[in-house]
């Protein structure tokens, strides 16, 4: 089940009341012909509006290099002052890649599919293999029997406890928050350069990986030919290992908080999945537009065809939606410590309140 060429997602049977609390009495979603219509006048892409995020986008992250070299002539500091806002546009240009991953950036695949390599190139990211990735991530998260689709390796109390000593401390390393933001980053920049075949890899994913590979090489041999390696290094090279280490903390607390949801799969369920284990990441407006708007995820995973510039009206329109869990920043990097999912009590929990 790929949700991400679907219209709209489908939902196992049973009402978004019994799976979000009571939630407010205006306007409840109790079915799922009800959030399917509340969704649907937001679905659909804009073409012009598209174009001008491309361009917008695309367009400053080229003056951010530009700018970036040109101040190291001048001052070092100015030039890495200018690293942080180019690393947020790398953001910016991996979420528009995202959103034509779904297909809803543009009406025209074509025009998805362009936009959506050139993105990857830019960040790092094969396309065609991350829209697969990510289209087995929106079908199982939550899922307790089908963990492993493009999410932080994540194993339940009972789990861990029945590994070996050997076994607890590679996951304790994986999940030290360390590992997850200064090593993670490394990690994404390698390991997607190779793919072997599996389940969510075949052939076209590989094909799509090694084209990917030669843009990036492509593109890197002329800026270093233009500019000199060591220039490189400042001008691109800092600017996505940070914009990676945010986007691994923006995806991470999406799924990754203490109230989270995780489900055997015959209890598992689309809507609970979706307005109870997507998190609502409250950012301020700059940073809202930097990633997207990414952090209303909850209703990102119950309607991924909704555009980034319509997720903030969709979440506004009906209190149901506004029952997700919020994140803040703080609670964010506190979420960083959370290790593990305790099936008795429900919640995420860390390593240091095991008994």
């Amino acid at each position: 089940m790929q949700l991400s060429t679907n219209r709209l997602a489908p939902t196992r049977a049973g009402s978004v009341a019994s799976t979000i609390g009571a939630g407010p009495a205006l306007n409840p979603i109790t079915e799922a012909h009800d959030w399917k219509r509340a969704v649907e006048p937001y679905i659909g892409a804009d073409s012009r509006r598209a174009v001008a995020q491309v361009i917008v986008a695309f367009g400053l992250l080229a003056l951010g290099f530009v700018g970036i070299y040109a101040a190291m002539s001048w001052s070092i500091w100015l030039a890495l002052a200018l690293v942080f806002p180019t690393a947020g546009l790398l953001v910016r240009s991996f979420i528009l890649m995202h959103d034509c991953a779904h297909g809803s950036l543009f009406e025209s695949r074509r025009a998805n599919d362009l936009v959506g390599y050139i993105g990857g190139v830019l960040t790092l990211t094969p396309f065609d293999q991350w829209r697969r990735d990510h289209a087995l991530h929106h079908a199982s998260s939550g899922d307790l029997d089908r963990r492993g689709h493009g999410d932080v390796p994540t194993l339940t109390v009972a789990e861990y406890k029945a590994r070996t000593p050997a076994a607890q401390r590679k996951y304790r390393f994986i999940r030290h928050p360390a590992t997850l933001m200064l090593l993670g980053p490394i990690h994404l920049m390698i390991g997607q350069r190779i793919r072997t075949r599996s389940k969510a890899t075949k052939d076209k994913q590989i094909s799509a990986v090694w084209k990917t590979n030669f843009g990036i090489a492509a593109a890197a041999a002329l800026a270093i030919w233009a500019i000199g390696w060591q220039a490189f290094l400042v001008v691109y090279l800092l600017p996505i290992y940070f914009a990676a280490m945010g986007g691994i903390w923006l995806f991470y607390v999406q799924h990754q908080f203490e109230d989270a949801y995780w489900a055997e799969h015959g209890e598992w369920d689309y809507v609970t999945a979706s307005l109870q284990g997507s998190s609502h990441l409250k950012l301020s407006p700059v940073m809202q537009w930097f990633t997207g708007s990414i952090g209303l995820h909850h209703i990102h995973h119950l309607a991924p065809r909704i555009p980034n510039y319509r997720l903030q009206k969709c979440h506004d329109a009906h209190p149901v939606f506004q029952s997700a869990p919020v994140v803040t920043w703080r609670s964010g990097f506190s979420a960083l410590r959370l290790a593990l999912w305790d099936e008795e009590n429900r919640r995420m929990v860390r390593f240091a309140d095991l008994p």
